[in-house]
């Protein structure tokens, strides 16, 4: 544990250096490819340092913090672009912060709401990740498809809860309100709604600049107007499907089998044709939403039992990340350091 803190503190002193340099070389370079050349040793840089982690909970949130976010932030930044752009430009401190942490800052002064949720809701789901730690001491009488049903609520819950947490702590340094990460995706009306307006808001905000909008705009060219943003949808699943890809990788160390990237190409297959056909029918055929949304939800779900938590699970996540805990655990309660492998999981 204490080289794996040794780790953590390498990666992310170099990731904070390498964001200073960025934000002090666009002082000297122009907006546009030399700019972005001179960003691409650091890129490079992002997809090494998560290698250097070995935990699932450090090299997981590092790979999705600077390998994902953070490039695709930078490569918008190289045009003038994106959350890292400002007129006037950003403190450093806000730069680095805005480029290595899944907030989307929001002036005070802006005049729009808050998007921030209330506290009780954040203790529910708290009170219900407690709640199904206590259930997988039963696992044993748990059919397989409900385990894995629980598991996607964990799933949702932790990354609810943990983001929003990382929010209000940035918040409290930067003194901004910050947009919402998730947007209760259990709600969703359709897939379109789900992926593109409740689902992990970070990553749609960052995928539609990066990917989305300059696929859009070259398929416009070449098709119709109501056909245009299909091969922008698919292509945005696609990335979205490879770079979890490489956060899987990450975690687990194990070869890729694409059954991630196949989940997204999938979705974003049906997506696309949800879009495409909403533009072509022109809202004249509307599915009941008390329809739309449970069969929505039941693709998400079915088809993440299928591809998507085979290969997490693989890699035997779920204990890992307990072991993990636990051990964080000793070194916070009695202060000692404690490899992950030498302590228990009582849950699993």
């Amino acid at each position: 544990m204490e080289g794996e803190v040794n780790n953590l503190i390498f990666v992310w002193a170099t990731a904070l250096i390498s964001l200073y340099y960025c934000n002090k070389i666009t002082n000297l370079i122009a907006p546009g490819t030399k700019r972005l050349s001179a960003f691409v040793p650091v890129i490079c840089i992002f997809f090494y340092l998560p290698i250097r982690l070995t935990t699932v909970h450090l090299a997981g949130t590092t790979s999705f913090f600077i390998t994902w976010l953070a490039n695709f932030k930078l490569i918008l930044f190289a045009f003038d672009k994106g959350p890292l752009y400002s007129n006037p430009p950003l403190p450093v401190s806000k730069f680095i912060l805005t480029a290595c942490v899944p907030i989307k800052l929001r002036s005070k002064d802006g005049g729009s709401k808050s998007g921030s949720k209330s506290p009780i809701n954040y203790s529910l789901k708290f009170v219900v990740f407690l709640l199904l730690l206590k259930v997988y001491n039963y696992e044993e009488y748990l059919h397989p498809l409900v385990k894995m049903a629980l598991f996607c609520v964990h799933i949702y819950v932790v990354l609810d809860v943990g983001l929003a947490m990382v929010a209000y702590a940035a918040r409290a340094v930067v003194g901004f309100e910050l947009e919402p990460q998730f947007d209760e995706p259990y709600l969703a009306t359709s897939l379109q709604d789900f992926w593109g307006k409740r689902w992990n808001l970070m990553v749609t905000g960052i995928l539609h600049p990066t990917v989305y909008l300059p696929v859009r705009s070259i398929s416009g060219r070449y098709l119709t107007k109501k056909w245009a943003p299909f091969p922008a949808v698919m292509a945005t699943f696609i990335v979205s499907g490879l770079m979890h890809e490489l956060i899987f990788y990450y975690i687990g160390r194990l070869k890729p089998t694409g059954e991630v990237t196949w989940f997204f190409v999938i979705h974003g297959l049906l997506a696309g044709v949800e879009v495409v056909g909403k533009r072509m029918l022109g809202g004249r055929l509307r599915v009941p939403a008390v329809v739309s949304g449970p069969l929505a939800l039941g693709l998400v779900v079915s088809t993440s039992f299928w591809l998507f938590f085979p290969p997490f699970l693989r890699c035997n996540t779920e204990v890992r990340s307990c072991k993990e805990f636990m051990a964080f655990l000793e070194l916070v309660v009695r202060r000692r350091f404690v490899a992950p492998n030498d302590v228990s999981c009582p849950y699993y």
